[in-house]
């Protein structure tokens, strides 16, 4: 992917906090995020209308946007058996075409009319995913399947909407890929 691709946002998900139990343990989770129908403003502190369960951990300043490719779903929609997999299902605020963890460099910086989005890392998620999906383990099948999932800072404000693009601003080829981080990661913690 060329330094000013553009890159199409299929959907926009939001989503309330909610409370969440599995296997002993509770808390709040945002995870279950919807498409709307209608543009949505952003920020720095990420979307209106979207909550975050525990924002200690998500939708902070380097975590505001949360990105997903549409194409990873052929793979879980294939891998989740009896689980409806709608876009939104992994917490994710975009769902977009044509932006793979291979293709996106910790630094990359892409404008959304007058903002502009700086990935800043892959997710690495808890236990709240194994809860949504319903499996004890899938956080390890998630990560070992190279479909992350980018994050985001923001600069400025904007608004997102189903076939709005993307456009990369800006990229350092001395700068690791998403992908990268997470194998890196993975090996780190000895599960390579």
């Amino acid at each position: 992917m060329s330094e000013q691709a553009r890159v199409r946002i299929i959907s926009v998900n939001v989503g309330r906090a909610v409370p969440v139990e599995w296997r002993g343990r509770t808390g709040s989770t945002g995870i279950r995020k919807t498409p709307v129908d209608r543009p949505v403003t952003f920020g720095p502190d990420g979307l209106d209308g979207d909550e975050q369960g525990d924002p200690t951990v998500h939708g902070t300043i380097d975590k505001a946007v949360y990105m997903y490719d549409a194409s990873h779903y052929v793979h879980w929609r294939r891998e989740i058996d009896g689980v409806e997999v709608p876009y939104g299902f992994f917490g994710e605020n975009l769902t977009v075409a044509g932006l793979l963890e291979e293709e996106v460099r910790v630094g990359d910086r892409f404008r959304v009319g007058e903002a502009v989005l700086t990935a800043t890392g892959p997710r690495f998620p808890c236990w709240k995913l194994e809860s949504r999906v319903g499996r004890t383990g899938f956080i390890r099948t998630f990560l070992r399947s190279g479909r992350s999932g980018v994050y985001f800072s923001v600069s400025g404000t904007g608004r997102f909407g189903a076939d709005d693009e993307m456009v990369r601003i800006e990229t350092d080829p001395g700068r690791p890929t998403i992908a990268e981080v997470v194998r890196k990661k993975w090996e780190d913690d000895g599960k390579g």
